[in-house]
């Protein structure tokens, strides 16, 4: 995970063993894509302790060969129909403005899922400490259906 999150030049790469940990403690909201034993995507995220209904998504990275064969929204659909039962219906993640790939990604599965998504300001660029871009909330719901309507 932290080689991907290094190699894209895009995210904020954290320590490799910040990833050691979310995969501790965070497993069960975190998801893996894997091919030929290596891993080749992953989303991780956590539920949030003051909206117990809401999964956020921290980051979300597809190995660059892997890129443009929906892998991306695929781990978004397994996360969410694997936290249903933890009565999870909406999901929430940042996006910077710039990143029309992540915008794309998150509308189509919103889309899949026939469920709203909305954005507003969240972090402006200024209350970052470094040169970071202003972060958007997007918010999918809901998120998750009954067994029978959810998709994949």
């Amino acid at each position: 995970m932290w080689r991907i999150a290094k190699d894209s030049a895009v995210l904020d790469a954290n320590s490799s063993y910040a990833y050691l940990l979310w995969c501790r403690d965070f497993a069960s909201t975190s998801v893996v894509a894997e091919l030929n034993g290596r891993i080749v995507g992953y989303v991780i995220g956590f539920v949030r302790p003051q909206a117990p209904d809401t999964v956020f998504v921290w980051q979300i990275a597809v190995e660059r060969s892997q890129r443009g064969r929906g892998t991306g929204a695929e781990l978004l659909h397994v996360l969410l129909n694997s936290v249903a039962a933890q009565g999870v219906s909406v999901l929430e993640t940042t996006i910077s403005p710039d990143n029309l790939a992540s915008i794309a990604m998150f509308t189509s599965v919103a889309r899949t899922r026939d469920a709203a998504i909305t954005k507003r300001p969240l972090f402006d660029a200024g209350v970052f400490p470094d040169s970071h871009a202003p972060e958007d909330l997007y918010r999918i719901e809901p998120a998750v259906r009954t067994t029978e309507e959810n998709p994949r």
